[in-house]
Protein backbone atom coordinates (compact mmCIF):
# COMPACT_ATOMS: atom_id res chain seq x y z
CA UNK A 1 0.00 0.00 0.00
CA UNK A 2 1.31 3.37 -0.66
CA UNK A 3 1.99 6.25 1.53
CA UNK A 4 -1.05 7.98 -0.49
CA UNK A 5 -3.52 5.14 0.42
CA UNK A 6 -2.41 5.06 4.21
CA UNK A 7 -2.72 8.66 4.69
CA UNK A 8 -6.06 8.93 2.55
CA UNK A 9 -7.24 5.95 4.51
CA UNK A 10 -6.17 7.41 7.88
CA UNK A 11 -8.04 10.74 7.09
CA UNK A 12 -11.76 8.47 5.72
CA UNK A 13 -11.06 6.73 9.60
CA UNK A 14 -11.24 10.41 11.51
CA UNK A 15 -13.59 11.89 9.20
CA UNK A 16 -16.19 8.69 9.79
CA UNK A 17 -15.00 9.09 13.73
CA UNK A 18 -15.90 12.64 13.74
CA UNK A 19 -19.54 12.18 12.52
CA UNK A 20 -20.41 9.17 14.29
CA UNK A 21 -19.38 11.07 17.77
CA UNK A 22 -21.30 14.22 16.30
CA UNK A 23 -24.09 11.92 16.08
CA UNK A 24 -24.04 11.04 19.57
CA UNK A 25 -23.10 13.76 21.34
CA UNK A 26 -25.13 16.53 19.22
CA UNK A 27 -28.50 14.88 20.02
CA UNK A 28 -29.61 14.28 16.60
CA UNK A 29 -30.11 10.43 17.11
CA UNK A 30 -31.47 10.88 20.63
CA UNK A 31 -34.41 9.32 20.37
CA UNK A 32 -32.05 6.07 18.66
CA UNK A 33 -30.10 5.41 21.50
CA UNK A 34 -29.33 2.11 22.84
CA UNK A 35 -27.80 2.00 26.36
CA UNK A 36 -25.93 4.75 27.48
CA UNK A 37 -24.27 7.36 24.72
CA UNK A 38 -21.02 6.66 25.88
CA UNK A 39 -21.31 2.75 24.73
CA UNK A 40 -22.72 3.66 21.13
CA UNK A 41 -20.20 6.63 20.99
CA UNK A 42 -17.28 3.96 21.76
CA UNK A 43 -18.81 1.44 19.18
CA UNK A 44 -18.44 4.58 16.38
CA UNK A 45 -15.02 5.33 17.47
CA UNK A 46 -13.81 1.60 17.29
CA UNK A 47 -15.32 0.97 14.07
CA UNK A 48 -13.77 4.02 12.52
CA UNK A 49 -10.44 3.16 13.56
CA UNK A 50 -10.67 -0.25 12.25
CA UNK A 51 -11.04 1.47 9.35
CA UNK A 52 -7.59 2.77 9.00
CA UNK A 53 -6.74 -0.84 8.69
CA UNK A 54 -9.10 -1.43 5.60
CA UNK A 55 -6.46 -2.09 3.00
CA UNK A 56 -3.94 -3.85 4.46
CA UNK A 57 -6.96 -6.62 5.21
CA UNK A 58 -10.13 -5.86 4.07
CA UNK A 59 -11.83 -9.19 4.93
CA UNK A 60 -10.34 -9.32 8.56
CA UNK A 61 -11.22 -5.17 8.78
CA UNK A 62 -14.94 -6.15 7.96
CA UNK A 63 -15.23 -9.00 10.65
CA UNK A 64 -13.53 -6.60 13.28
CA UNK A 65 -16.51 -4.50 12.53
CA UNK A 66 -19.23 -7.00 12.60
CA UNK A 67 -17.14 -8.41 16.18
CA UNK A 68 -17.50 -5.33 17.82
CA UNK A 69 -20.73 -4.13 16.55
CA UNK A 70 -22.33 -7.53 17.52
CA UNK A 71 -20.87 -7.30 21.42
CA UNK A 72 -22.65 -3.36 21.37
CA UNK A 73 -25.28 -4.80 19.57
CA UNK A 74 -25.97 -7.65 22.27
CA UNK A 75 -25.00 -5.89 25.52
CA UNK A 76 -26.76 -2.91 24.67
CA UNK A 77 -29.08 -3.19 21.71
CA UNK A 78 -28.66 -2.10 18.45
CA UNK A 79 -29.26 2.02 17.89
CA UNK A 80 -30.30 3.46 14.37
CA UNK A 81 -28.57 5.92 12.23
CA UNK A 82 -25.85 6.60 10.10
CA UNK A 83 -22.72 5.90 12.37
CA UNK A 84 -23.71 2.26 12.59
CA UNK A 85 -24.13 2.35 9.02
CA UNK A 86 -21.09 4.08 6.93
CA UNK A 87 -17.85 1.85 8.35
CA UNK A 88 -19.75 -1.55 7.56
CA UNK A 89 -20.25 0.66 4.02
CA UNK A 90 -17.09 1.66 3.70
CA UNK A 91 -15.69 -2.16 4.71
CA UNK A 92 -18.36 -3.73 2.39
CA UNK A 93 -16.75 -1.30 -0.44
CA UNK A 94 -13.02 -2.38 0.55
CA UNK A 95 -13.68 -6.03 0.87
CA UNK A 96 -15.67 -6.16 -3.13
CA UNK A 97 -12.87 -3.21 -4.67
CA UNK A 98 -9.75 -4.87 -3.66
CA UNK A 99 -10.33 -8.45 -2.94
CA UNK A 100 -10.49 -11.79 -5.50
CA UNK A 101 -13.62 -12.72 -6.58
CA UNK A 102 -13.29 -15.77 -4.02
CA UNK A 103 -12.52 -14.18 -0.84
CA UNK A 104 -14.76 -10.49 -2.00
CA UNK A 105 -18.10 -12.93 -1.89
CA UNK A 106 -17.41 -13.62 1.74
CA UNK A 107 -17.34 -9.32 2.61
CA UNK A 108 -21.15 -9.74 1.41
CA UNK A 109 -21.78 -12.90 3.76
CA UNK A 110 -20.34 -10.81 6.50
CA UNK A 111 -22.44 -7.86 5.22
CA UNK A 112 -25.66 -9.96 5.94
CA UNK A 113 -24.50 -11.11 8.92
CA UNK A 114 -24.16 -7.42 10.01
CA UNK A 115 -27.64 -6.78 9.21
CA UNK A 116 -29.01 -9.90 10.56
CA UNK A 117 -27.11 -9.20 14.05
CA UNK A 118 -29.06 -5.76 13.94
CA UNK A 119 -32.39 -6.57 13.07
CA UNK A 120 -31.96 -9.28 15.81
CA UNK A 121 -30.66 -7.67 18.74
CA UNK A 122 -33.01 -4.58 18.19
CA UNK A 123 -35.39 -4.63 21.51
CA UNK A 124 -37.30 -1.78 20.31
CA UNK A 125 -38.35 -2.17 16.52
CA UNK A 126 -39.87 -6.00 16.72
CA UNK A 127 -41.08 -5.94 13.49
CA UNK A 128 -44.57 -7.63 13.35
CA UNK A 129 -45.95 -7.12 9.58
CA UNK A 130 -44.41 -7.63 6.73
CA UNK A 131 -44.34 -4.75 5.82
CA UNK A 132 -42.15 -4.15 8.63
CA UNK A 133 -40.26 -7.12 8.47
CA UNK A 134 -39.00 -5.86 4.31
CA UNK A 135 -38.48 -2.42 5.92
CA UNK A 136 -35.58 -3.76 8.06
CA UNK A 137 -33.95 -5.18 4.70
CA UNK A 138 -33.53 -0.90 4.23
CA UNK A 139 -30.23 -1.48 6.91
CA UNK A 140 -28.69 -4.13 4.63
CA UNK A 141 -29.27 -2.25 1.19
CA UNK A 142 -26.54 0.26 2.09
CA UNK A 143 -23.43 -2.42 2.98
CA UNK A 144 -25.13 -4.28 -0.35
CA UNK A 145 -25.02 -1.55 -2.68
CA UNK A 146 -21.46 -0.45 -1.20
CA UNK A 147 -20.37 -3.89 -2.12
CA UNK A 148 -21.69 -4.22 -5.64
CA UNK A 149 -19.79 -0.81 -6.18
CA UNK A 150 -16.83 -2.07 -5.05
CA UNK A 151 -17.13 -5.02 -6.87
CA UNK A 152 -17.86 -3.28 -10.26
CA UNK A 153 -14.88 -0.64 -10.03
CA UNK A 154 -12.65 -4.02 -9.45
CA UNK A 155 -14.04 -5.58 -12.41
CA UNK A 156 -13.47 -2.44 -14.44
CA UNK A 157 -9.64 -2.16 -13.40
CA UNK A 158 -9.27 -5.03 -14.24
CA UNK A 159 -10.51 -5.21 -17.76
CA UNK A 160 -9.10 -1.97 -18.44
CA UNK A 161 -5.71 -3.79 -17.08
CA UNK A 162 -6.04 -6.55 -19.67
CA UNK A 163 -6.50 -4.22 -22.12
CA UNK A 164 -3.64 -2.53 -21.53
CA UNK A 165 -1.40 -5.69 -21.72
CA UNK A 166 -3.26 -6.46 -24.96
CA UNK A 167 -2.61 -3.49 -26.21
CA UNK A 168 1.42 -3.79 -25.23
CA UNK A 169 0.93 -7.53 -26.91
CA UNK A 170 -0.08 -6.42 -29.77
CA UNK A 171 2.60 -4.12 -29.79
CA UNK A 172 5.08 -5.95 -29.28
CA UNK A 173 4.17 -8.36 -31.56
CA UNK A 174 3.64 -5.74 -34.54
CA UNK A 175 7.11 -4.87 -33.60
CA UNK A 176 8.20 -8.21 -34.53
CA UNK A 177 6.44 -9.02 -37.39
CA UNK A 178 7.29 -5.45 -38.94
CA UNK A 179 11.25 -6.06 -38.20
CA UNK A 180 10.88 -9.59 -39.86
CA UNK A 181 9.17 -8.42 -42.61
CA UNK A 182 11.85 -5.66 -42.73
CA UNK A 183 14.56 -8.06 -42.85
CA UNK A 184 13.07 -10.19 -46.05
CA UNK A 185 12.49 -7.27 -47.61
CA UNK A 186 16.15 -5.60 -47.25
CA UNK A 187 17.52 -9.27 -48.21
CA UNK A 188 15.86 -8.26 -51.48
CA UNK A 189 17.37 -5.36 -51.56
CA UNK A 190 20.95 -6.11 -50.73
CA UNK A 191 21.12 -9.56 -52.38
CA UNK A 192 20.87 -7.58 -55.55
CA UNK A 193 23.43 -5.58 -54.62
CA UNK A 194 25.65 -8.02 -53.91
CA UNK A 195 24.41 -10.31 -56.94
CA UNK A 196 25.53 -7.46 -59.02
CA UNK A 197 28.70 -6.82 -57.11
CA UNK A 198 30.09 -10.39 -57.39
CA UNK A 199 28.80 -11.26 -60.72
CA UNK A 200 30.87 -7.62 -61.74
CA UNK A 201 34.19 -9.39 -59.92
CA UNK A 202 33.65 -12.21 -61.92
CA UNK A 203 33.65 -10.20 -65.41
CA UNK A 204 36.26 -8.05 -64.49
CA UNK A 205 38.74 -11.28 -63.42
CA UNK A 206 37.99 -13.03 -66.82
CA UNK A 207 39.17 -9.79 -68.90
CA UNK A 208 42.66 -10.01 -66.61
CA UNK A 209 45.67 -11.11 -68.37
CA UNK A 210 47.97 -14.05 -66.95
CA UNK A 211 50.26 -12.37 -65.27
CA UNK A 212 47.81 -10.61 -63.25
CA UNK A 213 48.10 -12.99 -60.43
CA UNK A 214 47.18 -11.02 -57.06
CA UNK A 215 44.44 -8.85 -59.21
CA UNK A 216 42.64 -12.58 -60.22
CA UNK A 217 43.42 -13.84 -56.50
CA UNK A 218 41.53 -11.29 -54.90
CA UNK A 219 38.47 -11.42 -57.78
CA UNK A 220 37.98 -14.54 -56.93
CA UNK A 221 38.04 -13.54 -53.19
CA UNK A 222 35.49 -11.34 -54.01
CA UNK A 223 33.46 -14.10 -55.93
CA UNK A 224 33.38 -16.71 -53.25
CA UNK A 225 32.83 -14.23 -50.13
CA UNK A 226 29.65 -12.93 -52.31
CA UNK A 227 28.13 -16.51 -52.57
CA UNK A 228 28.95 -17.02 -49.29
CA UNK A 229 27.25 -14.23 -48.42
CA UNK A 230 24.36 -14.82 -50.72
CA UNK A 231 24.07 -18.27 -49.47
CA UNK A 232 23.77 -17.44 -45.81
CA UNK A 233 21.23 -14.76 -46.26
CA UNK A 234 18.63 -17.18 -47.86
CA UNK A 235 19.31 -19.34 -45.29
CA UNK A 236 18.55 -16.34 -42.72
CA UNK A 237 15.76 -15.20 -44.38
CA UNK A 238 14.44 -18.71 -44.77
CA UNK A 239 14.45 -18.99 -41.17
CA UNK A 240 12.27 -16.07 -41.02
CA UNK A 241 9.48 -16.70 -43.33
CA UNK A 242 6.46 -18.16 -41.82
CA UNK A 243 5.19 -21.77 -42.58
CA UNK A 244 3.99 -21.92 -46.00
CA UNK A 245 5.54 -18.40 -47.36
CA UNK A 246 7.03 -18.64 -50.74
CA UNK A 247 9.67 -15.77 -51.88
CA UNK A 248 8.42 -12.52 -53.29
CA UNK A 249 9.18 -12.98 -57.50
CA UNK A 250 8.26 -9.55 -58.24
CA UNK A 251 10.73 -6.87 -57.60
CA UNK A 252 11.04 -4.45 -54.39
CA UNK A 253 8.24 -1.69 -54.66
CA UNK A 254 9.55 2.03 -54.73
CA UNK A 255 8.42 5.72 -55.22
CA UNK A 256 8.61 5.02 -58.77
CA UNK A 257 5.41 3.34 -58.25
CA UNK A 258 3.29 5.31 -56.38
CA UNK A 259 1.14 6.63 -58.73
CA UNK A 260 0.23 2.48 -59.65
CA UNK A 261 -0.25 2.55 -55.68
CA UNK A 262 -2.85 5.44 -56.04
CA UNK A 263 -4.60 3.73 -58.67
CA UNK A 264 -5.23 1.23 -56.88
CA UNK A 265 -6.53 3.10 -53.61
CA UNK A 266 -8.77 5.25 -56.26
CA UNK A 267 -10.11 1.66 -57.50
CA UNK A 268 -10.64 0.97 -54.05
CA UNK A 269 -13.13 4.32 -53.28
CA UNK A 270 -10.37 6.81 -51.97
CA UNK A 271 -9.85 9.89 -53.88
CA UNK A 272 -5.73 9.98 -53.89
CA UNK A 273 -4.05 13.63 -55.00
CA UNK A 274 -0.27 12.85 -55.28
CA UNK A 275 2.09 15.98 -54.92
CA UNK A 276 6.03 16.09 -55.46
CA UNK A 277 8.27 19.17 -54.82
CA UNK A 278 11.89 19.76 -54.96
CA UNK A 279 14.56 18.09 -57.48
CA UNK A 280 13.34 14.67 -57.68
CA UNK A 281 16.80 11.77 -57.13
CA UNK A 282 17.15 8.79 -57.29
CA UNK A 283 16.70 6.78 -53.57
CA UNK A 284 19.04 4.36 -52.31
CA UNK A 285 16.98 1.26 -53.05
CA UNK A 286 16.19 0.44 -49.47
CA UNK A 287 15.66 3.82 -48.54
CA UNK A 288 12.91 4.09 -51.63
CA UNK A 289 11.03 0.47 -50.37
CA UNK A 290 10.80 2.37 -47.07
CA UNK A 291 9.10 5.42 -48.16
CA UNK A 292 6.91 3.44 -50.39
CA UNK A 293 5.62 1.19 -47.28
CA UNK A 294 5.30 4.39 -45.40
CA UNK A 295 3.23 6.01 -48.45
CA UNK A 296 1.10 2.36 -48.51
CA UNK A 297 0.63 2.42 -44.73
CA UNK A 298 -0.87 5.56 -44.48
CA UNK A 299 -3.61 5.24 -47.37
CA UNK A 300 -4.34 2.18 -46.09
CA UNK A 301 -5.20 3.58 -42.14
CA UNK A 302 -7.40 6.54 -44.11
CA UNK A 303 -8.93 3.78 -46.30
CA UNK A 304 -9.98 1.42 -42.87
CA UNK A 305 -10.19 3.91 -40.25
CA UNK A 306 -10.96 7.48 -41.57
CA UNK A 307 -14.40 7.88 -41.47
CA UNK A 308 -16.27 9.78 -45.05
CA UNK A 309 -12.88 11.22 -46.16
CA UNK A 310 -13.29 13.39 -49.57
CA UNK A 311 -10.05 12.34 -50.15
CA UNK A 312 -5.84 11.65 -49.53
CA UNK A 313 -3.02 14.09 -50.22
CA UNK A 314 0.60 12.39 -50.33
CA UNK A 315 3.12 15.15 -50.54
CA UNK A 316 6.81 14.19 -51.29
CA UNK A 317 9.19 16.73 -51.32
CA UNK A 318 13.24 16.16 -51.96
CA UNK A 319 15.32 18.16 -49.89
CA UNK A 320 19.31 18.77 -49.96
CA UNK A 321 19.41 16.59 -46.82
CA UNK A 322 16.55 14.25 -46.44
CA UNK A 323 13.12 13.28 -48.04
CA UNK A 324 9.44 14.29 -46.55
CA UNK A 325 6.82 12.17 -46.87
CA UNK A 326 3.07 13.39 -45.69
CA UNK A 327 -0.16 11.52 -46.48
CA UNK A 328 -3.03 13.38 -44.66
CA UNK A 329 -6.99 12.96 -45.29
CA UNK A 330 -9.97 14.84 -44.09
CA UNK A 331 -11.80 12.12 -42.36
CA UNK A 332 -13.50 12.45 -39.08
CA UNK A 333 -11.97 11.08 -35.75
CA UNK A 334 -11.72 7.45 -35.36
CA UNK A 335 -13.29 5.36 -32.41
CA UNK A 336 -10.83 4.40 -29.45
CA UNK A 337 -10.73 0.60 -30.67
CA UNK A 338 -9.67 2.07 -34.63
CA UNK A 339 -6.71 4.61 -32.98
CA UNK A 340 -5.70 1.50 -31.32
CA UNK A 341 -5.25 -0.50 -34.52
CA UNK A 342 -3.54 2.87 -36.57
CA UNK A 343 -1.27 3.24 -33.33
CA UNK A 344 -0.20 -0.98 -33.81
CA UNK A 345 0.29 -0.25 -37.80
CA UNK A 346 2.39 2.86 -37.00
CA UNK A 347 4.69 1.18 -34.53
CA UNK A 348 5.78 -1.05 -37.35
CA UNK A 349 6.27 2.16 -39.10
CA UNK A 350 8.43 3.61 -36.78
CA UNK A 351 10.39 0.92 -36.68
CA UNK A 352 11.12 1.40 -40.76
CA UNK A 353 12.11 4.87 -39.75
CA UNK A 354 14.15 4.31 -37.09
CA UNK A 355 16.18 1.91 -39.58
CA UNK A 356 17.33 4.76 -41.65
CA UNK A 357 17.43 7.30 -38.56
CA UNK A 358 14.89 9.41 -39.61
CA UNK A 359 11.19 10.50 -37.48
CA UNK A 360 7.67 9.92 -37.49
CA UNK A 361 5.01 11.85 -36.46
CA UNK A 362 1.27 10.85 -36.31
CA UNK A 363 -1.17 13.21 -35.29
CA UNK A 364 -5.00 14.42 -35.91
CA UNK A 365 -5.33 17.44 -37.90
CA UNK A 366 -6.31 20.81 -35.76
CA UNK A 367 -8.69 21.46 -39.59
CA UNK A 368 -9.98 17.77 -39.53
CA UNK A 369 -8.41 14.47 -40.25
CA UNK A 370 -5.59 12.91 -39.69
CA UNK A 371 -2.02 13.24 -41.05
CA UNK A 372 1.36 11.12 -40.91
CA UNK A 373 4.49 12.72 -41.61
CA UNK A 374 8.05 10.89 -42.00
CA UNK A 375 11.37 12.49 -42.91
CA UNK A 376 14.14 10.42 -44.33
CA UNK A 377 17.57 11.65 -44.03
CA UNK A 378 19.53 10.91 -47.59
CA UNK A 379 22.50 9.83 -45.03
CA UNK A 380 21.44 7.68 -42.54
CA UNK A 381 24.85 6.57 -41.24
Amino acid sequence: MTRRNRVFDITLAVVVGVLGQLEVWSGFASTQHQGPPWAQAGLYAATAVLLAFRRVNPLACQVAILAVSLVEFAVFGSPEGLGVLLPMMIAAYTTGRWLAPRQAWWGLVVAAAFWLAWSTLDPVNSPATTQERLLTLFWLSPSLIAWLVGALVRLTALTNEQRRVNREQRATQAVAQERTRIARELHDVIGHSVSVMTVQASAVRRRLTEDQTAERRALETIEVVGREALAEMRRMVGVLRQSGEQAELEPSPGLEQLDRLAAKFRTAGLPVEVRVTGAVQALPPGLDLTAYRLVQEGLTNTLRHAHDPRGAEVLIDYGPREIQLAVRDDGQAASPTERGEVGIGLVGMRERVAVYGGSLVARVRPEGGFEMIATLPWDAS
